[in-house]
């Protein structure tokens, strides 16, 4: 493995592992600011229907758990992926994590550190992607 590759293989692992605390981090404050107060206006109010109600957190924590696999895809990726496999991973990977730095950027006006990461995540996806014609 030349000295390219390696560098090749940190990046793409190193965005995994951002990939992966920002799918945690989102997970306990979702949880904690929308879901928690969300559930408890809900329940008082009934505004909703129950089996209506008992979806908000799996659609809420949806793009945890896709981001949270996406990390370890990618962390798997660099350790163990070449070619074509590797370049399938960073694009679906990477069009998940662009999706998400855009629907930040766009919902929080630029004024969270979210959409920063899921790009900076994304930049280390494309240099690590590079790697895959090997």
């Amino acid at each position: 493995m030349d000295l390219a590759t390696s560098w090749q293989d940190v990046s793409l692992g190193t965005a995994g592992v951002i990939g992966i605390t920002v799918a945690l981090l989102h997970g306990v404050l979702i949880h904690r600011l929308i879901l928690r107060p969300l559930q408890t206006r809900v329940g008082v109010n009934a505004v909703m229907a129950r089996s209506s109600a008992r979806l908000l957190a799996p659609l809420l924590h949806f793009s945890t758990f896709s981001w949270f696999l996406g990390g370890v895809a990618l962390v798997s990726a660099a350790v163990w992926l070449r070619g074509d496999a590797r370049l399938i991973t960073c694009l679906l990977v990477g069009s998940l994590y662009l999706f998400g730095a855009i629907a930040n950027l766009w919902a929080t006006r630029g004024r969270h550190l979210g959409w920063i990461l899921m790009t900076v995540a994304l930049a280390m996806i494309v240099a690590g992607a590079r790697g895959s014609s090997a």
